[in-house]
């Protein structure tokens, strides 16, 4: 029986900033899609990864952001086209829905100002100055950093990630988004589960499996009027995977994709579906950090295993006490 994850990446206008022509419908969307969200996955019993930008969590900010490595003209849109948006800027509020909801959420990362970890011209220093900060409103929130979601999917600088004690990360999709994606999973039949694993810097990859909302525009028109709607399929597909299979089945969007009715539709839906397998089956819902702690503690037995069928191996005795003790301490 495998388990099912939902992520979102909680930005506002912090996920547009650095584009020269923003989305205005998505821009616009942002608080209202972070409220539906919450209420649906209240309504559902849900807990989800909430990864928020850190400036997110700021009560106020004159825009300089002087200690700041960011490269040129990084936060011209603050101070200037978006300095009397505070709605785009901050979301304290929020923030705080996320911590005091029912359903029992992770708070995760997104980095301070949404920077791209994976470009080229990010240097090591930037993405030390964007975790530090982060974690440091994290703790002024008293919360810890545990779980990274790499802005717009661009991974790199996974070595910062480890020294400032991150656990998880949701790694890049094995399987395409959109048309591409439909074709693959419906026509070619391709597993939609994950493998989460632990890689060279001690982190524990938990890789996307499904964005919700890469089948957008006229093509979802199309789809819904001769059909239905594509994404709700695979979602449901990928859930049923899960149940049958060992994987994990890890769905993602931003708030701000939940731009009108229809969008909410969908992710009601989604997560009805998703608490009715549950109700009826083994099924498991977890957070990425849910994931990391049991990967961690899957890798923990297994080295204890290792280590004891050595000791077999070279002749000598174990004793099965201590052995026991030290297996079950690593799960707990």
């Amino acid at each position: 029986m495998g388990s099912v994850v939902v992520s979102l990446d909680a930005e506002l206008g912090w996920g547009f900033h650095d584009l020269p022509d923003p989305p205005t419908e998505r821009v616009e969307a942002g608080r209202r899609g972070w409220q539906v969200m919450l209420e649906l996955l209240d309504e559902f019993d849900v807990p989800a990864t909430w990864a928020v930008v850190g400036h997110l969590m700021l009560d106020s900010c004159d825009g300089s952001h002087e200690s700041h490595p960011a490269p040129s003209g990084w936060f011209d849109r603050e101070r200037e086209a978006w300095r009397d948006r505070e709605d785009l800027r901050f979301g304290p509020d929020l923030v705080a829905g996320i911590l005091e909801a029912d359903a029992d959420h992770e708070f995760a990362s997104h980095s301070f100002s949404h920077v791209l970890f994976g470009r080229e011209e990010t240097e090591r220093e930037l993405a030390v100055a964007e975790l530090d900060r982060a974690t440091e409103i994290a703790a002024e929130w008293n919360q810890s950093v545990d779980t990274f979601i790499y802005p717009r999917n661009d991974v790199g600088h996974r070595d910062v990630l480890a020294e400032y004690g991150v656990s998880a990360y949701r790694g890049k999709s094995p399987t395409r988004d959109g048309v591409r994606g439909v074709f693959d999973s419906t026509v070619r039949d391709r597993s939609m589960l994950v493998d989460p694993a632990t890689d060279e810097y001690g982190l524990v990859n938990v890789p996307a499996s499904l964005f919700l909302f890469g089948f957008e525009g006229p093509a979802r028109t199309v789809a819904e009027s001769i059909w239905t709607d594509p994404m709700l399929e695979l979602a449901r597909r990928g859930i049923d995977e899960a149940v049958h299979g060992d994987g994990v089945f890890h769905i993602w969007l931003h708030p701000n994709n939940l731009t009108s009715e229809r969008d909410d539709a969908r992710m009601r839906s989604i997560l009805s579906y998703l608490a009715k397998r549950r109700a009826e089956t083994d099924l498991t819902v977890e957070t990425m950090g849910d994931v990391a702690q049991r990967v961690r503690r899957s890798r923990s037995v297994e080295e204890v295993s290792t280590r004891t069928d050595s000791s077999s191996a070279d002749g000598s005795s174990a004793d099965s006490s201590s052995i026991e003790s030290t297996a079950k301490a690593s799960w707990y």
